[in-house]
């Protein structure tokens, strides 16, 4: 068996400064005169012209909680609606599988917005007050995952 590219995935390069019917000649793609039009010209990466570039005005000391950002997927009570019929449990693989919420999500949180006439339950997942008193108002219920209430330190101890 032969491997080979696909088509389309490997181009020739531009050829340039052979005479204007290549559409590149003259000034080759490089404009009229400037810096960035002589040879060897242009400026190093990052530079702003003097103003204070962005990788020298951000800080870049002490401790960053943004590794650590928990992000909470958005889901409707509208959206439960429509896809889910009436007994079903709801849970987030649930949520992956409906592609309702990104495959690489971590928690998600039930808003109320929408009507609700099925009775479902929502199992591991955060609900706000008003998504809460719909589901339980159309005779579903929610329960915390196994594992919800503890803390981190409980967790690694096991």
């Amino acid at each position: 068996m032969e491997l080979r590219a696909p088509i389309g995935a490997t181009r020739s390069r531009k050829v340039r400064g052979r005479g204007s019917g290549g559409g590149n000649g003259k000034t080759s793609g490089r404009g009229h005169k400037g810096q960035k039009s002589r040879s060897g010209g242009g400026v190093r990466v990052g530079f702003e012209g003097g103003q204070m570039p962005l990788y020298r005005r951000v800080a870049r000391r002490g401790f960053s909680n943004y590794p650590f950002k928990r992000q909470v997927m958005a889901v409707s009570i509208g959206t439960l609606e429509r896809h889910f019929s009436d007994g079903e449990t709801v849970s987030l693989d649930s949520l992956k599988a409906k592609r309702l919420v990104r495959r690489n999500a971590r928690f998600a949180k039930v808003l109320g917005d929408g009507k609700l006439t099925k009775k479902l339950s929502v199992v591991g997942l955060e609900a706000s007050a008003g998504a809460r008193e719909k589901i339980e108002g159309a005779g579903g219920s929610i329960r915390p995952a196994e594992d919800a209430g503890r803390t981190r330190e409980d967790v690694n101890n096991g």
